[in-house]
């Protein structure tokens, strides 16, 4: 029998730099952490920096970690991923991270981060942006800049998108 309460559970995915610095990645970390003590599956590019921490903190949590890989490699995935999915997409797999989340937080920020971000405003979804990217003014009479979110710590983030997913 499938346990349906797992079927249920909100998929959030956590975008920023693969380069990351260091406070990029302790918060990302930390998010990791918050979004799998909540029940909640972590999607990420399944990499390295922002990527790789909310995947240590997710597992770390005892979370389920799902790692949308650019490549077609699973094994250049980072070491903490309970599943790595390789597509071979390249940085068109932002839309399949984006298509499986029901919302997204954004840690820090870089040209893909950007693209996760804008992706998310454009389907309706939820994003959380801590230390990220905000939409232009021109984005704000669109109606969607309101899916946008400021945020300044992890917690906030977390409570965030689980309130609006």
């Amino acid at each position: 029998m499938i346990d349906s309460s797992r079927r249920h559970r909100p998929y959030i995915a956590v975008a920023g730099p693969g380069e990351a610095t260091a406070r990029e990645t302790e918060l990302a970390r930390q998010v990791g952490g918050l979004l799998a003590q909540r029940g909640a599956v972590v999607v990420c590019g399944g990499l390295g920096g922002v990527m790789e921490a909310c995947a240590e903190g997710a597992g770390a949590a005892g979370g389920t970690v799902v790692g949308v890989l650019p490549g077609g490699d699973r094994t250049a995935a980072n070491p903490y991923l309970t599943v790595a999915l390789a597509t071979g997409l390249g940085e068109l797999r932002n839309g399949v991270l984006v298509n499986t989340c029901d919302a997204l937080i954004a840690v820090g920020g870089s040209w893909g981060t950007l693209s996760e971000v804008a992706l998310a405003l454009h389907a309706g979804k939820p994003v959380a942006a801590l230390r990220s990217w905000t939409p232009p003014a021109e984005a704000a009479a669109s109606g969607q800049a309101g899916l946008l979110v400021e945020v300044s710590t992890p917690a906030e983030a977390v409570d965030n998108v689980l309130s609006r997913r």
